[in-house]
């Protein structure tokens, strides 16, 4: 792109959740990042419990961070100014500009709106005067015509902006030529005169016998199909959000162990998991093989089990109790087995948690497996930080309302400011902070510790995994299916010249054409 081509953006939405409106956008930022182009991401609104804390101080959505990173960027409030994270069915916390404001629900939401939309324009115009680009993602699918009004990131957006917009569709789940259809022909004349074009994701076959259904498509609606990206399992880290994370199944691909046995890692589905993503850089290890279980059950014979975070936690704790879960997790542990908590977790290995903030339920008795109290603090911590554990150094983030009022355990983490954080006794190991599993050689002194109390002497750990270098192989690869499969050509002139003009509109007249 040249300069003349300064400024330009688009949309990338799907035909329904989880469609692969994030990797694509992911992938088209490392393809022009790596083209020399000044990319920024923006999605200007998710909902979604995966967080990261940003190089500006606030929380933004993981998978804004992944495309900021594809970019050649810190993670900032600007790529995601405006963030919902569910905190049950009916409510969610509202975080604008990286902070938490308050609580809403979907009625009271809409109180909210032009304030927010506001916002939102305001973002994306700043970063659209300091890049050349800014590849837009949507939020669910624009066909949700009930939510049309209070629209931020889909319809709403591109209309305030004048973006063209592409939609992407999952062809694995089935109906895929429906669903790009039937987006198109729902939305009203105005909102489809902005849409570009189509994708079709995670396909795998002949594709000649797509092609012919492609041309049809294309007849229907007067718009090109831009590219068909294939199915491909390389592609797992940094997932959007829960949707991804379904019990009894496994994390990642994991290579064959480097010694002669297998360590077996079970992290619990909790209903309101956050930041499911810290169980990754587990995912990554040869020999470590990772599944996401939801019943007491799967618990047995595992090596370690995992208590992530959770916008709930002491619903989530009592869902462990009720399930027989935290029953397990005890019997684990007293077996000198290794349970590890991180955030939410960590805080339900405690005596005593006493929430007057997320769940107003006062004093609530944990699993008891640590020494430790927990106080609920009206405001939220925020912080990236670093430490050392095992005389390594660490680094990692924090979000929680959670506060420790006493410990007696012996610290896992001396931070750089001198303050002891996180809990070890004997197998049980408890941190606040996120992100702590991807410091390589402190997850490999972990994973060593908790072999030995499995007693599984033949398990190695490898020397040279590289978590961060996994993340950018497959930002890499995501480009080069982009550039392989998709028309970059046709992208860009929808970056360069704006929304296509003359572009027809589905009428009932249309479709009874064809």
């Amino acid at each position: 792109m040249t300069g003349s081509r300064q400024g330009g953006a688009l949309l990338v939405a799907g035909a329904t959740s989880d469609a692969g409106k994030s990797v694509v956008v992911a992938g088209l930022c490392r393809l022009l990042a790596r083209r020399g182009v000044r990319v920024a991401p923006f999605k200007a609104q998710n909902m979604s419990n995966n967080s990261v804390v940003t190089v500006d101080g606030g929380e933004i959505g993981r998978a804004q961070a992944l495309q900021a990173r594809a970019c050649g960027l810190e993670p900032s409030v600007r790529f995601n100014p405006v963030l919902l994270k569910p905190g049950s069915d009916r409510r969610s916390q509202l975080v604008v500009r990286g902070r938490a404001v308050t609580t809403v629900g979907a009625r009271d939401y809409i109180d909210h709106r032009d304030g927010l939309r506001a916002v939102v324009a305001e973002e994306l115009a700043s970063l659209r005067a300091d890049f050349d680009a800014v590849i837009c993602e949507g939020a669910g699918s624009p066909a949700e015509i009930n939510l049309r009004r209070t629209d931020l990131a889909n319809m709403g957006l591109a209309r305030a902006a004048d973006l063209p917009v592409v939609v992407v569709g999952d062809i694995d789940r089935g109906g895929v030529l429906a669903h790009l259809f039937g987006t198109l022909a729902v939305l009203a004349p105005e909102d489809q005169r902005l849409i570009a074009g189509f994708v079709v994701n995670k396909f795998r076959g002949d594709l000649s016998l797509l092609q012919p259904g492609l041309e049809q498509l294309a007849t229907l609606t007067g718009r090109p199909t831009l590219g068909v990206l294939p199915y491909t399992d390389e592609l797992w880290l940094d997932a959007e959000d829960s949707l991804g994370v379904v019990a009894d199944t496994q994390v990642g691909r994991p290579g064959p162990p480097v010694g002669e046995q297998w360590l077996r890692v079970a992290a619990v589905r909790l209903p309101r998991i956050s930041n499911s993503t810290d169980v990754e850089a587990l995912a990554c290890e040869p020999g470590v093989a990772v599944r996401w279980v939801d019943d007491a059950s799967r618990l047995e014979d595992v090596d370690l089990i995992v208590l992530p975070g959770t916008k709930a936690t002491v619903d989530d704790l009592e869902w462990l109790r009720r399930t027989g879960i935290g029953e397990a997790v005890v019997a684990h542990a007293r077996r000198d087995k290794a349970v590890l908590g991180i955030c939410g977790g960590y805080q339900m290995l405690g005596t005593i948690l006493d929430d007057s903030v997320e769940s107003g339920r006062g004093r609530v008795r944990g699993l008891g497996l640590l020494d430790l109290e927990i106080e609920y603090a009206e405001s939220k911590t925020l912080a990236r930080v670093t430490g050392d554990a095992y005389g390594i150094p660490v680094s990692g983030y924090e979000i929680h309302h959670g506060q420790v009022r006493h410990s007696g355990d012996a610290p896992l983490v001396q931070t750089a400011g001198g303050v002891q954080e996180g809990s070890v006794r004997g197998a049980v190991y408890g941190t606040h902070w996120h992100g702590l599993l991807e410091n390589d050689s402190f997850r490999r002194i972990l994973l060593e510790d908790v072999a030995e109390h499995s007693r599984r002497a033949g398990f190695v750990p490898a020397g040279d995994t590289d978590v961060a270098a996994v993340r950018a192989a497959q930002l890499d690869l995501l480009a080069d299916l982009i550039e392989q499969h998709l028309d970059v050509d046709a992208v860009l002139a929808l970056l360069d010249q704006g929304v296509p003009r003359g572009l027809p509109v589905v009428t009932s007249e249309l479709r009874s054409g064809c």
